[in-house]
């Protein structure tokens, strides 16, 4: 028979709601940067209407997804730094958009992990540590 499911800890919830605020950061830190770029091209141009056409030119790149999965400037940073400390054979939290579940870390390659859950059989996982978030299962946040 299997065990029940454990719950979440409240500071993996915690870590999975501030790694939501900070994509709406990443947005924000984009529209700054492209406001700057826009203020560089046109010269003439008043505060408004590069801050308009930054917002636009944000909003358009947003449409495509393969830019905004990768572009995470501050989420990356905050990921990274949350799975600084793990090694092989230590318990995680894998946090996904849609779930958040437990896992071994079994390998470590520079910016990749790859972890295996109890769900999945042998075969692990590889994932970027700068696009999701594995938190520690042992330390607190």
């Amino acid at each position: 028979m299997r065990a029940p499911v454990r719950q979440v800890p409240w500071e993996v919830e915690r870590a999975a709601a501030r790694a939501r605020r900070l994509r709406w950061l990443d947005a924000l830190a984009t529209w700054l940067v492209a406001w700057g770029v826009a203020a560089l091209v046109w010269d003439r141009a008043t505060p408004t209407a590069s801050a308009l056409a930054a917002l636009v030119a944000v909003a358009l790149v947003a449409l495509v997804r393969p830019i905004r999965i990768r572009w995470r400037p501050l989420s990356a940073l905050a990921s990274l730094s949350a799975s600084r400390g793990l090694r092989p054979g230590d318990h995680a939290w894998l946090v996904l958009s849609e779930r958040v579940e437990p896992v071994i870390v079994t390998a470590r390659r520079g910016l990749r992990l790859v972890v295996a859950s109890p769900d999945q059989g042998v075969e692990g996982l590889e994932v970027r540590r700068t696009r999701v978030l594995v938190v520690a299962a042992n330390r607190p946040l």
